[in-house]
């Protein structure tokens, strides 16, 4: 049984295990690609976030195609979860509590955080983590909590900056009026 495991494994598949380097280092890789994609459906498509009453053909295929790119992000997403889960000895089905909303959060960290089996399991043998997995997972560990970061800052700024902008605006109304 461990013999097939090594010999057959494929990355895309859900039968084998992914450690945390692995599995952070392939989501980095799926989430990269698919940006890239819808990057490049935006960019041919203009009208793709014009209003949906007076959208044209082109955008209503990009739509599509966006729809398509969100269901392959959305199974790769469960083919690397199962991985990971079979690297923690525990059954694939228990990766559908990443559709329920608050516990997604904190199994994704445990999935993040939690050591896999050193040894062999009833998944297969230890797999090990290739070179260019570790390096996009900690390309991953290291932008993830900077667009986090990125993701609050930005619109602070942007209200101190609309602020401070209002706030001129005023100083020179009342330097005109006296």
């Amino acid at each position: 049984m461990n013999q097939k495991y090594q010999t057959s494994e494929s990355a895309l598949s859900p039968s084998g295990r992914f450690g945390r380097l692995s599995y952070l280092g392939w989501n980095m890789l799926m989430s990269f690609s698919i940006l890239i994609i819808i990057g490049i459906i935006a960019a041919f498509s203009p009208g793709l976030l014009a209003d949906p009453t007076t959208m044209t053909g082109s955008s209503m295929l990009a739509t599509v195609l966006i729809g398509i790119a969100y269901i392959v992000l959305l199974y790769f997403s469960f083919v690397f979860t199962i991985r990971r889960l079979h690297d923690r000895n525990h059954i694939g089905w228990l990766s559908l509590l990443i559709l329920v909303p608050g516990i997604n959060l904190v199994f994704m960290l445990y999935l993040i955080f939690a050591k896999g089996d050193d040894r062999s399991n009833q998944y297969g043998p230890r797999r090990n983590t290739k070179g260019w997995e570790k390096v996009l997972a900690w390309i991953y560990i290291l932008i993830f909590p900077l667009a986090f970061l990125a993701a609050i800052a930005l619109p602070a700024y942007q209200d101190y900056v609309t602020r401070a902008q209002q706030a001129q605006i005023e100083i020179q109304q009342t330097e005109q009026n006296n």
